[in-house]
């Protein structure tokens, strides 16, 4: 049948499952923004792009499916770039379709024109200009494939209005097949049979998860490889959750901010089997230091990242789940009653600690740990970017896949609020909470209106220090309590007020006493809620890598 592009857009979304997507209109989009209004695809209308790219991202963290962003030509399709950058440098799946000029308006600065295939190329794993019609349907399956296979990531389509007006014949591709992207799923196995010797020859074995293992479901075989062989368990950031952190086997989070016993047990393995974890900065330290008594086995889906920042011996390229479900097949308990009483012995003496303040003011990890102690830790958690981050790493306590939703390679400030909107309406029955700094929840407070207007019950927690908290540590450890830039103090809002007047429940906190039952109100409120805590200025996230020095030197607390 024949069809305008405008249709076949929306008839390739049904296609691929979709019924949700996160815009604003436009000039440029307006076709398609037409052909969307009796599509039975559910509008999100948001108050900016750069909310929809994180309501997007956000959903698809939560869901593990792709999501899609639409937005207009120009400043709509640049204000994406902020969230594309971020779910690029987390491998997460998106589609985001923006409207363009007339193709014969292209190159001539045309009212809202922009070069979004070339600002985006950067920060997008692929992206397309459509040109012609009859290419559509194709680009949109390919658009899907790339997003979703391999190592995932934003895709970008760009569509001229002319071409969203235009008329073709429609057939939607079952597959399509691109040259030279043939990504490997399974893994060799030689590779697979030398890391199950490695694995067999060690006495003080560590497993290093990242990312990877969440975005493949590998929940469930890295759960049993590491209770096969009783091998400790430590994750990135971005895999909290992925292991159960209140199992004996749990090292919790390692790097920069990390346990101690995490960054003790790394540094100290004769092992490290790295999965589907790119040996980011923040976690190796010192890359010349980094688990200098390990042979290392790196199990990652993208060969670009295997050996690209540290040397690996045994590489495994494939898909982690694919990979760990053919080495559990290999592998068996293992001796290692000594090194299980050398960790023990490093949690005894280092755990997570943080110090009352005398003065009975509230601190930011007392309000989350009640936050985990109230939903059993099994809500979907958002962050922003910062101190609170960190905290909400430490004190929650993570017991399943896909519930710390937050930035971890672009490190954005602002992803947190729209991030939960897009979570909650990925898991509407389940509790989404948003853990928030005061300087990260004003750059998208804009959604507040659209959590309102759709009813939205997320909850959001801003730990409020009238700082950029994180910039204030570091300028007070390393910058002689310069504060350039970082006080925020009387400017900063009523949360309260602000939230009642978009339409959101307010309730402020001061007190330890007051902590408990106001998050207890706010779960029990079927609508958005705005938590105020207004928490002690200045304290610090400990323990702490300094920059350029090694996991081990670690500072914790005086």
């Amino acid at each position: 049948m024949k069809l305008k592009g405008k249709d076949i857009v929306i008839e390739s979304l049904k296609k691929e499952g979709v019924e949700m997507v996160f815009g604003l209109p436009g000039g440029a989009i307006l076709p398609t923004f037409d052909a969307l209004y009796d599509s039975g695809i559910k509008l999100i209308l948001v108050r900016h792009e750069q909310g929809a790219t994180h309501m997007a991202d956000g959903f698809a963290r939560a869901t593990g499916k792709p999501a899609v962003v639409m937005v207009t030509s120009g400043p709509g399709a640049t204000n994406t770039v902020t969230g594309l950058a971020t779910a690029y440098m987390d491998s997460i799946p998106m589609i985001c379709i923006t409207g363009q000029v007339a193709t014969h308006l292209i190159g001539n600065d045309a009212f809202q024109e922009a070069d979004v295939t070339g600002i985006t190329r950067p920060v997008t794993k692929h992206n397309f200009l459509v040109r012609d019609v009859k290419d559509l349907a194709r680009t949109i399956k390919e658009a899907f494939h790339i997003a979703t296979t391999g190592r995932p990531g934003p895709v970008l389509i760009d569509l001229p209005v002319d071409v969203s007006r235009a008329e073709c014949e429609f057939e939607y591709p079952k597959s399509v097949e691109i040259r030279g992207y043939h990504p490997v799923v399974e893994g060799h196995p030689l590779q697979i049979k030398k890391a199950a010797d490695l694995i067999h020859a060690s006495k003080r074995p560590v497993l290093y998860v990242g990312g990877g293992a969440v975005i493949s479901g590998a929940h469930a075989e890295l759960k049993e490889l590491a209770e096969k062989t009783t091998i400790p368990v430590t994750t990135t950031v971005m895999a909290l959750g992925v292991f159960d952190e209140c199992s004996d086997l749990s090292l919790r989070m390692l790097g920069m901010h990390g346990s101690m016993y995490a960054n003790y047990s790394v540094q100290n393995s004769d092992l490290l089997i790295a999965v589907g974890s790119r040996f980011d900065d923040r976690v190796t330290g010192k890359l010349d230091m980094f688990a200098p008594k390990a042979k290392i086995i790196h199990i990652d889906i993208d060969p670009s990242s295997i050996s690209k920042n540290v040397k690996v011996d045994v590489p495994i390229v494939g898909d982690v789940k694919c990979v760990l479900r053919e080495l559990n097949k290999h592998v068996k308990k293992l001796d290692i009653a000594e090194w299980h009483a050398q960790i023990n012995e490093w949690k005894r003496k280092h755990p997570f600690k943080y110090k009352q303040d005398p003065n009975g003011g509230l601190t930011s990890q007392y309000v989350i740990d009640q936050l985990g102690e109230a939903t059993d830790h099994n809500a979907y958690v958002t962050t922003g970017v910062g101190q609170h981050q960190m905290w909400a790493a430490q004190w929650y306590k993570f017991r399943k896949p896909r519930s710390m939703i937050t930035s971890g390679g672009l490190g954005t400030m602002g992803y947190g609020f729209p991030a939960a909107i897009g979570a909650q309406f990925a898991r509407p029955n389940d509790t989404v909470i948003c853990i928030d700094g005061d300087g990260s929840f004003q750059m998208t407070m804009f959604e507040l209106p659209t959590a309102a207007h759709y009813k939205i019950p997320v909850k959001v927690a801003i730990l409020d220090n009238k700082y950029l908290g994180m910039v204030r540590q570091w300028q007070e450890l390393f910058y002689q309590n310069r504060y350039s830039g970082s006080e925020l103090g009387s400017s900063n809002p009523d949360f309260v007020k602000m939230a009642e007047a978009c339409g959101v429940k307010g309730i402020y906190c001061d007190k330890v006493s007051g902590v408990r039952p106001t998050i207890d109100a706010a779960l029990k409120h079927h609508g958005p809620v705005v938590m105020h805590f207004a928490v002690i200025p200045q304290d610090n996230v400990y323990p702490m890598v300094p920059a350029g020095h090694a996991l081990d030197s670690i500072i914790d607390m005086a």
